[in-house]
């Protein structure tokens, strides 16, 4: 429902121009709701009959709130006048206080002008105190010269309580004298600090004489220290107060032992390569004696807050650290030099032989120790060794398939096994590794992988198990290398394994230049497949090594590797078997050509038997359709054999049959002469016998034949290619001829 003017102003509308905009919104966002509410409540004309019922109670409600917020306001009212009563009578307080200081800061000015004209009095009065005082001290004052002598004695004399405690007294006397005089420079005075400095240097030196006087004069030693403790208390008491403080003689000391204990074991040059093994087991024997004798001797002549324990532990750590550190930026190590470092460095060292032995003292404290060797040195030692390694075994395995080529060309066969199977020594050599080092000389000592344990037990006291087999030489190293970390062992079996993968790539190579050696000329080498069987059986020697070279938990990289590997030896493998089956291919052709030789021969044999005549023509185009029928199949069963056309004999066949499909014997001789050309071998008698089987040739014609042979012999040498035919093919000798004797018979 929309309300009218009238009803606005009812509802006191506020002025544009109010002076309260809160109010007015108050007022608004009131109208509004009201509006809201009365829209709500008579929406319909039934309920205007109310109106004056809603009226009255608003009304009511509106006194009620009306009342209560007068209420509360005067309570405010009140509360503010109760207020300002409170300050006005704060602010009188303040008054009266501020008159009282400005009285107070007037009489205290005229006391300070009063106090000044009294200052020449009170320096007359200090000065002379400390004259009075001086005097006093006079005769010790003149005895300071000789006491100076005599600490200085004490001194040399290793007398240092003594000399401490008359350094003492002097240093007591200066500060008497010169602190109430404001520490005037006085000569008298100046030798201390010196014979301070002089009687430090003398405690350092005997302290860093520790290790040799906690067994000869300890007490020497305990004075040393007690001097430098007495010392400590004193520079915590005076810190910098007075001259040559702090003087930190507790720090020298500690200084001088690190330094007695680094010259002792660490000064001088590396040892080289071939006394690094020795070195380290000295250092073996030493460095767990030393830390005995710093419990034993050194540790009770000193406060046990100096931890001499500890102290000899992590000096010794520290200064073998940079020992091995000089000695790997200055040295070219060997395989077995790098092996024996870092088995010491990462096993012995921190192993219960030496700094985790059970006996140690706990205040050795071992734990905050840094490894011997960081990461860094780890990492670039296990990758040097493991590329001098792959150098020496690269050489190994050249020399190994070198030696291998060489017998293939041998005048004799492989040698032969007890079960009958041809071997030779690749597969132990190739599974052995040579080490190669630099002697003392340029020598060069080969050692194979199952040496590798007996050095390391003999050298760095391993327990390694017997050598294996050889099959298992290679496996058994490789597991060797786990004594240092498993990613030395990992590095060395990826890097046999890829110089196995290349060695095997290598002797493929080498067969294919062997393969092409015997296509050259097939008499050399002159055991081509015998020595192929035995590299077949090295493929399955090398076959059954390698599948122990793949030990579990290695990483993808070296699984990768290792079906390199598998596929390098099916490759291998079906090299072998390919040249071998060429091999057989080819004496199979051999095998057929002297075959078919063979069948031709005896074809020729039984032509030769004179037991087929031709009476006619029909029956010579028969022969020569049947002869020409009999060169084909040969031909083409030996072809279906693999056999090929250039090496079949069958071809004298269809020469032959010309001789008998020729129709004039008259052109016999030409015929017989273009034969005689083809087979050269043939002889007037294995002519005469065809001339017969012929069945039509006269005897003049033969003759004509005959003589044509006589005047035109066979070209000599025969024909590139040509093998005997005819000439191993025998001819019957003629029969008898039956005659009667002489005579009439009767």
């Amino acid at each position: 429902m929309g309300m009218d003017t009238e009803e606005e102003q009812e509802f006191g509308a506020p002025q544009a121009d109010s002076e309260w905009p809160e109010l007015e919104k108050a007022e608004r966002l009131a109208r509004g709701a009201a509006l809201k509410w009365a829209s709500g409540v008579f929406y319909s004309p039934k309920q205007l009959t109310r109106l004056d019922q809603y009226r009255s109670r608003e009304a009511q409600r509106m006194c009620s709130i009306e009342s209560r917020i007068k209420s509360t306001v005067q309570s405010y009212l009140e509360s503010v006048q109760t207020g300002l009563q409170q300050l006005g009578l704060a602010l009188k307080e303040v008054q009266e206080a501020g008159e009282a200081l400005v009285g107070a800061q007037e009489a205290l000015s005229k006391q300070a002008e009063v106090a000044h004209t009294l200052g020449p009095l009170r320096e007359l009065a200090n000065q002379h105190r400390q004259l009075q005082a001086v005097t006093l001290l006079l005769p010790q004052l003149l005895a300071v010269p000789e006491a100076v002598a005599r600490t200085q004695a004490l001194i040399k004399g290793n007398r240092f309580l003594e000399a401490y405690g008359v350094l003492r007294q002097l240093e007591q006397l200066r500060d008497e004298v010169l602190d109430p005089l404001g520490r005037p420079e006085l000569s008298l005075f100046e030798g201390l600090t010196p014979l301070g400095e002089e009687l430090g240097l003398a405690m350092g030196k005997v302290v860093g004489s520790a290790r040799q006087l906690a067994r000869d004069d300890p007490a020497l030693l305990v004075a040393a220290v007690r001097v430098a403790e007495f010392e400590e208390e004193r520079d915590i008491q005076l810190q910098s107060s007075s001259p040559g403080r702090p003087r930190a003689w507790r720090q020298c000391c500690l200084g001088a032992l690190r330094k007695a204990l680094e010259e002792a074991y660490f000064e001088g040059p590396a040892p080289g390569p071939p006394g690094l093994a020795g070195h380290l087991a000295t250092l073996q024997e030493a460095l767990p004696a030393e830390l005995a004798l710093a419990e034993a001797l050194v540790a009770p002549c000193c406060p046990g807050d100096y931890r001499v324990v500890k102290l000899w532990a992590h000096t010794l750590h520290q200064g073998l650290c940079q020992h091995l550190q000089q000695l790997l930026d200055h040295e070219d190590l060997g395989t077995q030099d790098i092996f024996t470092l870092l088995h010491w460095a990462l096993h012995i060292y921190p192993g219960p032989e030496m700094m985790g032995h059970p006996d140690l003292n706990p205040e050795a404290d071992i734990s905050e120790l840094e490894p011997l060797l960081s990461p860094e040195a780890v990492e670039q030692l296990e990758r040097t060794y493991t590329e001098k390694l792959k150098i020496s075994i690269a050489k190994w395995l050249q020399k190994a398939l070198d030696g291998e080529v060489a017998e293939w060309f041998r005048e004799q066969e492989p040698d032969v096994g007890p079960e009958g199977f041809y071997y030779s020594s690749l597969p132990a050599v190739v599974l052995q590794v040579c080490v190669l080092e630099e002697g003392g000389k340029g020598e060069q000592n080969c050692l194979r992988w199952g040496e590798i344990s007996s050095i390391c037990a003999r050298r760095c006291q391993l327990t390694m198990c017997p050598g294996p087999s050889h099959p298992q030489i290679l496996d058994e190293n490789i597991r060797v290398t786990a004594v240092i970390s498993s990613s030395l062992q990992e590095r060395v079996h990826g890097m046999a394994l890829r110089e196995l993968g290349t060695f095997l790539r290598s002797l493929i190579e080498a067969l294919e230049r062997f393969s092409q050696e015997h296509l050259r000329n097939a008499f050399r080498p002159r055991h081509y497949v015998p020595y192929l069987l035995a590299s077949l059986n090295h493929y399955a020697a090398l076959s059954s090594s390698v599948s122990l070279l793949k030990p579990t938990g290695m990483s993808t990289t070296t699984t990768g590797v290792s079906a390199a590997i598998d596929a390098a030896l099916g490759d291998l493998k079906k090299k072998i078997c390919r040249l071998i089956m060429d091999a057989l291919l080819e004496e199979l052709q051999m095998l057929l050509a002297e075959s078919e030789r063979a069948v031709v021969l005896e074809y020729l044999r039984g032509l030769m038997q004179g037991k087929l005549v031709c009476r006619n023509s029909t029956e010579r185009i028969q022969a020569s359709e049947r002869m020409l029928q009999d060169s084909a199949q040969l031909r083409e069963l030996f072809l279906s054999l693999e056999l090929e056309e250039n090496a079949q004999t069958g071809a004298v066949l269809s020469a032959l049959q010309e001789l008998f499909r020729l129709q004039d014997p008259a052109l016999l001789s030409l015929e017989v002469s273009s034969f005689l050309h083809k087979f050269p071998d043939v002889s007037e008698e294995h002519i005469g016998v065809l001339l017969d089987v012929r069945g039509d040739v006269s005897r003049e014609q033969r003759q004509v034949v005959l003589e044509t042979m006589q005047a035109n012999p066979p070209p000599s040498p025969p024909p590139d290619g040509h093998r005997p035919l005819f000439s191993l093919v025998p001819v019957p000798s003629p029969p008898q001829a039956f005659c009667f004797p002489a005579g009439s018979c009767s």
